[in-house]
């Protein structure tokens, strides 16, 4: 009792793997409770003022707010002490048709992937779904004035019109509304090439270990900057914009972001500057509540995806750092690789229905 009490020191870790997987772990909880509580606190935050047809912060919970977070921190801290000591010397196989002798890690990747593969079908179905059963905003302005003889059936000024209006409309008008959505995918093709080289350096055997050690580090590094640099520039796209000054071989351009445009979730007054009767000045109104809802959710549901990735990145650098990946538990990478692949894979979906269509 006392041999088994050695091994098991204490739930909050480092672990002896060498004899079995922590079954007293308080993480999964932990990092359980810290999350519900974020997203039920998070929701409350807001409210929507009919009047403004717009979300205001109200700022309850604020408190509740970092206590979440502070719990959802100590369970990935947990967490990652208890793993920081794998080595490979335990890896469980399933015994069980369909996946006997599978890694049940592995299993439980591809497990999670499917769930994951249900929740963006949904918003994609949800997409298609509004896409195809309203009409386009520049069809409905195609439409005309409204004149109560000659044209019954034109859209009115000041009346809002119910209509898709693409996210693409503003994005897709210029290369430079485009480029960070461009620059996003070939950041994330590219770091789908390196997490593929942190795993094949830490599965060589034939290599010095301080070198598998460095160039693991780099790779998952590489792959953690490149992250970052996705996250960033959804920010520049949502929120900030940016500005190219007048080199001479490129003119002067002021991209505002998607914020700054009115293409928000909650504009039921939205006016893009092409929707402009020439004769007399006119300027349609249209509602775009549910196509800006539908971008903004499957573009921040990816989003927060790549987060959660670059979170388990910053682990996983420091764990190579201290030259913690061996051939033994370079499955490690692997897994994690699984879900990188998916979260790539999204978004090559993403970019083209919600960027270019």
């Amino acid at each position: 009792m006392s041999g088994d009490h050695d091994h098991h020191p204490s739930p909050l870790g480092p672990h002896d793997w060498s004899h079995g997987a922590p079954h007293n772990s308080y993480a999964p909880i932990v990092m359980s409770i810290g999350i519900g509580l974020f997203l039920f606190v998070f929701a409350g935050m807001f409210d929507y003022n009919l009047e403004l047809s717009e979300h205001e912060y109200t700022g309850r919970g604020l408190l509740w707010l970092f206590v979440a977070i502070i719990i959802t921190g100590m369970g990935i801290l947990i967490w990652w002490r208890q793993d920081l000591s794998f080595d490979g010397s335990y890896e469980p196989l399933a015994t069980g048709a369909p996946f006997r002798n599978i890694q049940i890690r592995k299993v439980g990747m591809f497990v999670f992937l499917m769930s994951e593969m249900m929740v963006f079908t949904a918003l994609f179905s949800t997409y298609m779904r509004y896409r195809l059963g309203l009409r386009r905003c520049d069809d409905v302005f195609a439409d005309g004035l409204f004149d109560p003889v000659t044209n019954p059936a034109g859209w009115q000024e000041a009346v809002p019109v119910t209509c898709f209006e693409p996210a693409s409309h503003l994005i897709a008008s210029s290369w430079w509304h485009l480029a960070p959505g461009a620059i996003n995918t070939f950041a994330l093709i590219i770091s789908s090439f390196t997490i593929v080289q942190a795993l094949r350096y830490a599965k060589k055997t034939d290599i010095d270990e301080e070198l598998r050690r460095k160039r693991i580090t780099m790779f998952l590094g590489t792959t953690w900057v490149l992250a970052i640099i996705f996250l960033t520039l959804k920010m520049v796209e949502w929120f900030v914009g940016f500005y190219i000054p007048d080199l001479g071989f490129i003119h002067e351009h002021d991209i505002k972001s998607l914020v700054a445009e009115g293409y928000t979730i909650g504009n039921d007054h939205y006016q893009h500057h092409s929707y402009v009767d020439e004769a007399t000045g006119a300027h349609m109104t249209a509602n775009i509540r549910v196509s800006a809802s539908t971008f903004y959710v499957t573009t921040g549901t990816h989003g927060a995806h790549v987060a959660g990735g670059i979170i388990g990145l910053t682990y996983m650098t420091f764990k190579a750092w201290r030259g913690g990946y061996t051939p033994l538990n370079a499955v490690s990478i692997e897994y994690f690789g699984l879900y990188w692949h998916f979260v790539d894979l999204v978004w090559v979906l993403v970019f083209p229905f919600f960027y270019l269509y």
